[in-house]
């Protein structure tokens, strides 16, 4: 890549970035009182920053310096989300201790942020696998212990034989099933293991969706999904010497139509059923819910199960789709009524029966199941009523039948059998059972790392193992599986609010004050687990009485992924553009301006070459302007009161408010679109007249404060060139001069411009000597008004008004044109206002055609074309050479 720079971006950005580090720039006061909280959710240190690291990190980075300019005390703290499998494997392969490793990563990544210009509180650093910090998960699951929200119980779980160790039910992935890590397909096993009861917060999770507003649909959607509250009912159907089998159903008014009865492969009466039989056993086990496509498969068992309405007698199968923990592991098979059983029905030649009809019409239940809701058929004494009301009568018939609310949530599996995590603090005694470890003697420390080919180290270290017991004294051994490292990033927002504290995980008044975090940027693969887990945990935090806030993230931004070429950067896919060598080849600057330009935060982009090549020719334009002003080249005039000076003035009040509205609403594209396209008015100004230096040098400092954000570095340097004290990045955010409707002036300017250009087009005017421009009588202003504050009736609204009753046709006319256009009308500026735009505007219009412009008011100019002009949409004449 070769250098395009006019500028010597390494000494500049290493320059400030020293003087920003001594003047401790970014550190946020303990006594701020309700500082605005911006956070990107914290690293795992992999070694290198990636593209998107650099994406996510400058979003927020550009947030907080704006508000800072805002003369808002920010918190925008870092820290790394250090322990995890990654880490002992890497070391495991490298033969070294993974906390070697990690901090090695830590470094590096922590050096190249700092390069990147990252305006963080680093005295609030925190790094999870520190005992300092993991201490705190140890104490939190003491009191959710206490609080009957975490328990050691045995359950089918999922193992990743790859990386052996439990997997939560959201770390699986697809329909495949797959370790969320490894891409290794999830076994499931058997195993005691520590949860965390969520599904106790199961209804207010939910119901606190509502309240999100600021979060994005879609993660709003998934985390319902991933809820999954379902009302319905459960029922018994009785089997022969098993007695009864409860199944959950939403749809109790289909239960005549069962014709079959389902299994999961792990529910206890499968299990009885192939114990004395290998040969169903056999057949149970070639039985993979994990198997791609879409065939569903089962075992016939030989037993049959009483279908409690119907006194019917249906076989039991054995089923691939039924999964021990969704529902009770059981349910009764209704094809007529439901496509997957309707699938299964038809692959095994099962009865299929229509139970629920439509109003009107009739379905074709031989095709498909119809799961619509209707009027029951073939149901005995409920024939004819409405399947929704059957169902609460069934309820009440049914002696075994009860209403119920099922969850797809399951409780958070925490352990993990690895080494490189937060220990679990409880020793295990033959006498005294699970014994918690005692405040005092917490954090219980890692030992040092003995890497093992396969199983959990941490079982390998006697001297972590064997202990005594808290309570009795006598020989223990020491719990060995970790924690998920979803815990140490459920709460890891607390501790920045108070990091150095050693006798509590936060300070509560100080959280109170400052949660929940204002701004939330990371990946929207994210947007179940973390978020979920995050929002758990603050709830029973402040269940303990150690918080006020239910909320952690009052705005989530997803963040969208860099590509290149169309495609997401990945070195498996030798695609990867190395932020570091942009930065060494363009500086920060360039780079944090390009992909903050490029797309909306939450869109994907594509990474150009000449996109990086056209942010770093800006960047150098804008310091030779400043460079140019600074020496004297450029505005030396007092004029101020032209028309020109006067556009520009204005322009620059107008770009301040269209910038701060884009850094306002995170639309940082449009913001540093505005703010480049007055560098080019800038520019434009100074080519076509002596500027007047009081109008431009407001307009050059108005500009280097709205890049401030995104190019801090050259933003400094201009600050200073400039005569200015003090940090740019402590500055004042500009403030517009005047109060005007500047979004309208643009609009007339903008449409009277390309009006001319369609004329010219359309005329094929070659030479044009004069354009002729003639706004609007004051009278169509009137009508306007009207027509927008009148009902349906334009016309005879307009007309009512006795001054334009008086113009006669014209009025008439110009009535119906507003009635026609009834949708789209808009406020236009007033016939003044609008005159004094266009005539602040002359002299674009004279620099883009080449000719002079004459402006006239409806009442001067000729009335065959006066009468064409409407507000906002002036007449215009082009005369030619």
């Amino acid at each position: 890549m070769d250098q395009q720079s006019t500028y010597d971006h390494a000494a500049i950005e290493s320059k400030w970035q020293e003087r920003w580090a001594d003047a401790d720039v970014y550190r946020t006061p303990d006594d701020a009182t309700d500082p605005s909280y911006v956070l990107a959710m914290f690293p795992y240190p992999s070694g290198d920053l990636h593209m998107g690291h650099v994406r996510n990190y400058t979003i927020t980075d550009a947030y907080a310096r704006y508000q800072r300019m805002q003369g808002e005390d920010v918190l925008h703290p870092m820290g790394w989300d250090s322990f995890g499998l990654p880490a002992e494997n890497a070391a495991i392969e490298r033969e070294i201790d993974p906390r070697e490793w990690t901090m090695d990563c830590i470094d590096t990544m922590k050096a190249q942020m700092k390069s990147m210009g990252f305006g963080y509180d680093w005295h609030r650093e925190i790094t999870t696998c520190e005992p300092e910090y993991y201490r705190w998960n140890q104490w939190l699951f003491k009191q959710f212990y206490e609080e009957d929200l975490a328990e050691r119980k045995g359950g089918e779980v999922n193992w990743c034989p790859s990386c052996e160790t439990v997997l939560a039910d959201e770390q699986v992935e697809g329909e495949a099933e797959l370790c969320w890590r490894c891409d290794t397909p999830v076994e499931s096993r058997v195993l005691d293991q520590w949860f965390l009861t969520i599904t106790d917060y199961a209804d207010e999770l939910l119901d606190g969706i509502e309240g999100l507003d600021d979060w994005p649909d879609s993660v709003r959607g998934m985390q319902r999904n991933w809820i999954g509250r379902q009302e319905g009912a459960t029922v018994e159907f009785e089997v022969p010497d098993f007695g009864g089998i409860e199944v959950f159903t939403t749809r109790l008014d289909t239960i005549h139509g069962a014709t079959f009865f389902a299994l999961a492969p792990g529910h206890e009466l499968t299990q009885s059923l192939v114990a004395d039989d290998p040969e169903l056993e056999a057949q149970v086990a070639t039985l993979d819910p994990d198997a791609e496509g879409d065939e569903k498969r089962g075992v016939f068992t030989g037993e049959h199960a009483t279908n409690p309405v119907t006194g019917e007698e249906i076989p039991i199968y054995v089923a691939d789709f039924v999964l021990s923990d969704v529902g009770t592991g059981a349910l009764m098979g209704v094809p007529g009524h439901d496509q997957r059983d309707h699938e299964f029905a038809t692959e095994y030649d099962i009865e299929i029966r229509q139970v629920v009809a439509p109003e009107e019409g009739e379905v074709d239940i031989g095709e498909e199941a119809y799961t619509d809701e209707g009027v029951l058929v073939n149901s005995g004494e409920y024939d004819g009523m409405e399947s929704t009301a059957a169902r609460e009568q069934l309820v009440e018939d049914i002696e075994t039948a009860a209403h119920h609310t099922q969850y797809r949530l399951r409780d958070w599996l925490i352990s993990r059998q690895r080494y490189w995590g937060t220990p679990i603090p409880v020793v295990h005694c033959e006498e005294c059972g699970p014994v918690l470890v005692p405040d005092e003697e917490l954090p219980v420390e890692l030992p040092e790392f003995v890497p093992t080919p396969t199983g959990n180290p941490l079982e390998e270290v006697d001297t972590f193992v064997h202990t005594e017991c808290p309570e009795c004294g006598g020989p223990a051994e020491r719990e060995t599986d970790t924690m998920d490292t979803f815990m140490d990033s459920s709460w890891y927002f607390l501790r920045f609010t108070s990091p150095d504290r050693e006798d509590v995980p936060f300070d509560t008044e100080r959280a109170n004050d400052w949660m929940p975090v204002d701004k939330y940027v990371g990946g929207i693969e994210h947007a179940v687990m973390h978020l979920l887990y995050s929002r758990f945990v603050t709830r029973a935090i402040s269940d303990m009485d150690m918080l006020d806030v239910r909320e952690p993230f009052e705005h989530y931004l997803p963040q969208g992924m860099v590509q290149l070429e169309g495609t997401a950067m990945s070195s498996s896919k030798g695609n990867v553009v190395s932020p570091v060598e942009i930065r060494d080849e363009y500086g920060a600057d360039t780079a944090r301006l390009f992909m903050m330009g490029a797309a909306r935060p939450s869109k994907d982009f594509d990474w150009t070459e000449r996109g990086v090549r056209s942010s770093n020719e800006f960047v150098g334009r804008l310091v030779e302007m400043v460079e140019a002003f600074a020496a004297d080249e450029s505005a030396t005039t007092d004029a101020g009161e032209r028309p020109i000076d006067e556009y520009v003035a204005r322009e620059i009040d107008a770009t301040i408010a269209e910038t701060t509205a884009g850094y306002e609403s995170f639309r940082f594209n449009d913001a540093l679109r505005e703010a480049r396209g007055l560098v080019s008015l800038l520019r434009r100004y100074r080519e076509q007249a002596t500027p007047d230096s009081h109008t431009f040098e407001r307009g050059l400092k108005t500009a280097v404060r709205l890049f401030a954000p995104v190019t801090p570095h050259v933003a400094e340097e201009c600050w200073t060139t400039l005569g200015e004290e003090g940090f740019v990045a402590a500055a004042d955010w500009p403030e517009a001069a005047h109060d005007a409707d500047h979004a309208a002036e643009r609009r007339l300017i903008e449409n009277t411009r390309e009006d001319v250009r369609h004329i010219i087009d359309v005329a094929d005017i070659s030479n044009p000597e004069e354009i002729e421009v003639v706004v609007a009588p004051a009278w169509k202003h009137r009508a306007l008004d009207i027509a927008i504050g009148s009902d349906d009736d334009v016309v005879g609204s307009v007309m009512a008004d006795e001054d334009l009753r008086e113009r006669g046709e014209a009025a008439a006319d110009y009535a119906k044109d507003l009635a026609e256009r009834r949708q789209s009308l808009s406020k236009s500026l007033a016939p003044d206002e609008e005159f004094a735009a266009l005539r602040r505007a002359e002299w674009l219009f004279e620099r883009e055609f080449g000719c002079p412009v004459r402006l006239e008011r409806a009442s001067d100019a000729p009335e065959e074309i006066a009468r064409t002009a409407t507000p906002g949409r002036p007449a215009i004449e082009i005369h030619e050479d």
